[in-house]
């Protein structure tokens, strides 16, 4: 993460060392509305959708698995992080921005879902690696409690990560922003930067393209009925973490290029706020798409749904499902269980055959 909201939008000018100034308020005006607009949408999703994960596996009769662990934590570390962003929104349209410990606590949970979201997508990649590649050494490993002392680990490695990112955050003048140590002001902008872009995008993203390319090698070899589709899930997980993070990351690199005045000129300056506001958005976006991407695709999941459709239309039926839905619904849940009893041979969870 680099000079997230409120940095990004606090500054109508910046200096260059000749001290000219470059007048960027319109762009600040601009990233107010439009980053308003867009967190409003990505809380409301986000919300949503991570909510229906929570409740399809609390509510689940059947035994947990590893995968529903992780899943898990990954719909709470999106939930933690899209919860930050209505005192964001709050944060940009008022002027008088936050009391110091709601500053301090919502950056805070801020960057702690944020890590923790991006340690668990790649968490999911290396079990689905070890549930298929190294099935027959994986089996006895992958238990409720292994995936219990795993994201208890991931989401300390996501507190000691996030840390550097809200440490210095302090409301100073109704701003809330990195207050750095005089000795510390030239280098920690640099090191949250590189921080972001090793081990919030890069690191996580070589670990995913390793454990699905061996993962896509090994369904290649092997037959099974779903793995087809197996392998269209494995290609979209990879193909949409790429395209919503990429961008941004590589604005948050030039930024960080542009604390030692790499680019002089103003436009550019005003290019690369604009620029870094809108990927921005992109990115978060990705926490709206995890429960599509990851939890959805799994029988256990669409049959919550199903349930919640079925209640939801008693409701508005007066208190009984219509014959013709109830007979159809039965009918899929039997197909779906003889599909899944026949697809499990790579994996352990009985919830879905590939689930990814």
């Amino acid at each position: 993460m680099t000079t997230v909201f409120p940095e990004s939008v606090s500054e109508e000018f910046q200096y260059d060392e000749s001290a000219e100034a470059c007048y960027v308020g319109d762009i600040v005006a601009f990233g107010t509305t439009f980053l308003s607009v867009v967190y409003s949408l990505v809380f409301a999703f986000g919300l949503v959708g991570n909510l229906l994960v929570v409740f399809a596996l609390i509510h689940s009769r059947k035994p947990k698995s590893i995968t529903d662990i992780y899943l898990l934590n990954l719909a709470l570390s999106d939930l933690l992080f899209v919860a930050t962003l209505p005192l964001w929104i709050h944060y940009q349209v008022r002027e008088q921005g936050f009391h110091h410990a709601t500053c301090k606590l919502t950056s805070a949970f801020f960057y702690i879902g944020f890590f923790g979201g991006i340690f668990f997508i790649t968490i999911i990649s290396v079990d689905r690696y070890r549930a298929i590649v190294l099935a027959a050494n994986s089996m006895n490993n992958r238990t409720v409690q292994h995936g219990v002392t795993v994201s208890l680990g991931v989401w300390a490695a996501a507190i000691l990560v996030a840390a550097p990112q809200f440490m210095f955050t302090k409301l100073r003048e109704n701003e809330c922003f990195g207050d750095y140590p005089e000795i510390l002001q030239d280098v920690w902008p640099v090191l949250r930067n590189l921080e972001a872009n090793l081990l919030g995008f890069l690191l996580p993203l070589l670990i995913m393209s390793y454990c699905y390319c061996r993962i896509m090698h090994t369904l290649f070899s092997c037959k099974n009925n779903k793995k087809a589709k197996a392998i269209k899930l494995i290609f979209l997980v990879v193909v949409m973490f790429y395209l919503f993070w990429t961008p941004y990351n590589v604005m948050v690199f030039l930024e960080t290029l542009n604390l030692y005045n790499f680019f002089p000129s103003c436009d550019v300056k005003r290019g690369l706020k604009l620029a870094l506001n809108v990927t921005e958005t992109i990115a978060f976006i990705h926490c709206c798409l995890n429960p599509v991407i990851y939890a959805f695709a799994g029988e256990k999941f669409r049959r919550y749904l199903n349930h919640l459709y079925r209640k939801c239309v008693a409701v508005l039926c007066g208190g009984s499902v219509p014959v013709a839905l109830s007979s159809l619904e039965s009918q899929r849940s039997r197909r779906e269980s003889v599909l899944s009893s026949n697809g499990t041979h790579y994996t352990s969870d009985g919830d879905a055959s590939m689930l990814v």
